[in-house]
């Protein structure tokens, strides 16, 4: 078993698009890996940059797989802007705001709410609906001084026809077309990973985090002091891990593989 390489381990960081799985496709027998962590006392949250879904809807996914969690076991990037904006603003207020359910939810949940008018900051994620007008309004906005904050610099995620436009490609048009570059919230900072290993009570030596992508997952992990594994299973290739710097600590072909269950 590929844990074997870390005696010290108590617990694990884990992304989930493109390492439990692609789009609706699971990656392996999700039930025996998860089943295997708590035969082996391993501690588990998630901790994904994708902002589009809400804690629950990634709370019945799982479990449509065969894996039971708690919502505290989930933490996104959303949950880290809604952090970061009631820090700045404790009374909460309107924001533009670009994204999906996962975004809105964090923030009205947080105190915020969408508007045009009078806004603390521009946020931005991952929207499928985003149009050229979105686009302009942001822009305008944001030239003007407003605050730029950006759920996670990911331009691409996997999905079972191949690699769509993330998060990452939105926020370079706003780049773009503002010039201002944004306040990321999401992996590689250390907010997502700080949460996980807060609600864990873990210390970073003790904890390996599970990534599919190199400059997120794997930098991420290793600017948080944890241990890293990369999975082959999402965007990125052996021969872009071998020529990483800092090299993850492990490179696996899958989850199933690194836990030593049949996939």
């Amino acid at each position: 078993m590929l844990l074997d390489h870390f005696p010290q381990l108590k617990a694990v960081i884990l992304d989930m698009d493109g390492v439990l799985w692609r789009g609706k496709q699971p990656i392996g027998n999700l039930a025996a890996i998860f089943t295997k962590f708590q035969d082996l006392g391993i501690q588990y949250t998630f901790a994904t940059n994708n902002a589009t879904g809400s804690i629950g809807q990634y709370v019945e996914k799982l479990r449509s797989f065969g894996v039971e969690v708690n919502p505290n076991q989930i933490i996104n990037s959303p949950m880290a802007v809604a952090y970061y904006l009631k820090k700045l603003y404790p009374q909460g207020g309107a924001v533009y705001l670009i994204g999906e359910t996962g975004l809105i939810e964090a923030l009205q949940e947080a105190g915020f709410y969408h508007s045009e008018d009078g806004v603390l900051a521009v946020v931005a994620g991952l929207d499928r609906q985003f149009t050229y007008e979105k686009l302009r309004k942001a822009s305008l906005l944001i030239q003007k001084g407003i605050p730029f904050i950006g759920t996670n610099p990911d331009k691409t995620f996997p999905s079972p026809e191949g690699l769509t436009p993330g998060a990452g490609s939105i926020l370079a048009a706003i780049e773009t077309a503002s010039g201002v570059a944004p306040q990321i919230m999401g992996k590689p900072y250390p907010h997502l990973f700080q949460l996980a290993l807060q609600q864990m009570g873990t210390q970073p030596e003790e904890t390996l985090v599970i990534g599919d992508r190199l400059d997120t997952d794997i930098l991420g992990g290793k600017n948080a002091g944890c241990k890293t594994a990369l999975v082959l299973t999402g965007v990125t290739t052996l021969a872009e891990a071998e020529q990483w710097q800092p090299r993850p600590d492990l490179i696996a072909n899958s989850l199933s593989e690194l836990v030593g269950v049949d996939s």
